[in-house]
């Protein structure tokens, strides 16, 4: 079976900076023969805020003739309670409304693929425990199956026991409590976006990997990670186990970010102004 992964690609109608490279994105995916494609959110410029993004964003993903799954991203539902726009019960039911489920799990042959809102970690309340509940009966209940979680936020960003990222990553513990689960079933890909970095690695005897964005990168204004800037896609190959690929994808534009954030995310300027 072959999944496409693309994550981040920032849709907006009135903000329309990267809308240009859905067109070469989508005759890529068209032309790979793939099973079914996966988004790992951040699906909107602000979806979290804006029903014109999500329904904007969702009419171009329904121009893709193969099934597709996705999991929101912080811009699409929300991020962590001290942010300018905490998940809350008006932005997951405004995600709900128009794009459908923020988990979801899809079986096929000797796998079970399984979704995650990774933006409800961290907050400690009623929805991340009943989606942590909703995983480990996905878990139990697997019959065998081989799995693969897909989820907008990676693990950890430098290394597998490391403090709270912030911004960047599950916090500390949450990420115990999914390492456990991981542990004590066969899960062998954990596949997440958001940091506009693509790399492959390991965590014990799962494969990670970061999509790239197929929006922007991003130059000096954040710092350095791991992997390399990249904007494109992530093929993966199921049989008895995963191969996965990161693909640049042909005729896609690299923009960055710096170049264009007073325009599109003028908060985050705001976050970075010196305080007199």
């Amino acid at each position: 079976m072959k999944i496409i992964q693309i994550t981040d690609t920032h849709f907006s109608p009135n903000k329309p900076h990267f809308n240009g490279n859905w067109a070469p994105l989508l005759n890529w995916i068209e032309r790979t023969g793939a099973d079914l494609l996966v988004h790992t959110g951040d699906l909107t410029v602000d979806g979290a805020d804006k029903d014109e993004d999500i329904t904007f964003s969702m009419d171009l993903m329904r121009q893709v003739s193969i099934p597709m799954l996705i999991v929101p991203g912080n811009h699409d539902v929300g991020h962590l309670k001290d942010s300018d726009q905490p998940v809350n019960t008006e932005r997951l039911a405004r995600w709900r409304s128009l794009a459908g489920d923020d988990r979801w799990l899809e079986d096929a042959a000797e796998w079970r693929f399984i979704g995650l809102n990774s933006l409800l970690l961290g907050h400690e309340d009623e929805e991340e425990e009943a989606q942590f509940e909703w995983l480990a009966k996905a878990f139990e209940e697997r019959a065998g199956r081989r799995v693969a979680l897909f989820a907008h936020k990676p693990l950890f960003v430098d290394a597998p026991d490391e403090g709270d990222t912030g911004y960047w990553s599950v916090r500390p513990v949450q990420r115990r409590r999914l390492y456990d689960l991981i542990a004590a079933h066969d899960v062998a890909l954990f596949a997440s976006g958001h940091l506009h970095w693509a790399w492959q690695g390991r965590f014990d005897n799962t494969q990670l990997i970061w999509g790239p964005s197929a929006a922007f990168i991003i130059d000096k204004m954040e710092r350095e990670m791991p992997g390399e800037r990249l904007i494109g896609a992530v093929v993966h190959e199921f049989d008895t186990s995963v191969e996965s690929e990161i693909v640049a994808v042909p005729g896609m534009t690299a923009y960055v970010l710096d170049d264009v954030v007073h325009e599109v995310y003028p908060q985050a300027v705001k976050q970075r102004e010196p305080v007199e």
